[in-house]
């Protein structure tokens, strides 16, 4: 099914998420797929005690073997070059989340997410973020109810630490995807 299809994997920064998705990046990769990192500017220039911003950027590059976008310029590309079949946010942070549901392109990714969205093709969001049941918890509905636009299951990572805390569940990254491309949302998506 991923075979030869172009994935936009957008990554923003949930950093202690970074370890947890690169493997999920290798698998579309080993199925196949055509996947071209965008970073946001968070995931490319921020040092972090989860990862060196430049060390996250080389792993990605090379699990992927494209070099990706890095600007909203760069971006801009994916509307009119039809660039992306599938395109995916993960991790998406609350910021990115309540961004796209508020239609603001301040980032690459945001940036790439509308260009895709304009060719009416599925976005997937992986979403990672500590205010999914608070803040931000009207976006996640505004966005559940948007055409295009598919989330990885998700759930609570830690609701006695953390009670608003919401983080998909990435090993079913492939299996949503496969979903979205076929115009349905996989079931459950609370676990």
């Amino acid at each position: 099914m991923l075979s030869e299809c172009n994935i936009g994997f957008g990554i923003t920064g949930s950093f202690c998420t970074f370890d947890k998705i690169l493997p999920q990046i290798k698998l579309l990769k080993d199925k196949g797929a055509n996947v071209t990192p965008v970073f946001s500017y968070n995931s490319q220039n921020l040092n972090t005690r989860f990862y060196e911003a430049k060390d996250f950027v080389r792993d990605v590059k090379n699990i992927t073997g494209n070099e990706g976008f890095f600007t909203i310029q760069d971006s801009e590309k994916v509307g009119p070059g039809k660039l992306f079949d599938v395109m995916i946010i993960a991790p998406c942070t609350g910021n990115t989340l309540a961004k796209l549901a508020n239609g603001i392109t301040d980032s690459p990714v945001l940036m790439a997410a509308k260009a895709h969205l304009r060719n009416e093709k599925p976005l997937v969001i992986a979403i990672s973020t500590n205010d999914g049941l608070s803040m931000n918890f009207q976006n996640v509905g505004k966005l559940m109810n948007v055409k295009n636009i598919y989330f990885v299951p998700f759930g609570q990572d830690d609701y006695i630490k953390k009670t608003n805390s919401l983080v998909a569940h990435l090993d079913l990254i492939e299996p949503t995807i496969i979903q979205a491309i076929n115009g349905k949302q996989i079931q459950p998506v609370l676990k």
